[in-house]
């Protein structure tokens, strides 16, 4: 599909989602940067798949995850083999670049992301819904006089 270059040296590599969609199959783990909510409607079905949020919504607009180079970090090495995606292929964009720069080898970003997945016809997954427990209903006795 495409690259950017960036200071570093090295580029980041946009592959289509069927290129994507292979390498999923052969190994390669699948980080979905979307928010938790947006990964909850529907991600890509993949054997080893991260939520790991790029960017938070907030009052004030949306705002990079401070945790997020530490988060994926702590959970993957740097010669890993990993597909990042988002929703159109912004975020994932963007986050693959920062991995690169911090020395992951083996990144790939997913163009189009998430829709592009969709239109392509590959398959979903939804989360089931977490189930909120009711709280015990408890009766109010009246104090008995003794």
């Amino acid at each position: 599909m495409g690259s950017l270059d960036l200071s570093s040296g090295s580029e980041v590599v946009t592959i289509h989602v069927n290129e994507a969609k292979n390498l999923l199959q052969s190994g390669y783990r699948y980080i979905d940067v979307r928010t938790v909510e947006e990964f909850e409607k529907g991600h890509v079905e993949a054997e080893n798949i991260l939520n790991i949020p790029y960017l938070f919504i907030t009052p004030e607009g949306r705002v990079k995850n401070p945790e997020f180079l530490k988060e994926v970090s702590s959970l993957c090495k740097e010669d890993d083999r990993l597909i990042v995606g988002c929703q159109s292929g912004v975020r994932s964009l963007a986050a693959t670049a920062d991995l690169l720069k911090i020395g992951f080898k083996n990144v790939h970003d997913m163009g189009g992301g998430y829709l592009a997945w969709v239109e392509n016809g590959h398959p979903i997954k939804m989360e089931e819904p977490k189930k909120v427990q009711e709280p015990a209903i408890v009766e109010d006795k009246p104090n008995e006089e003794l």
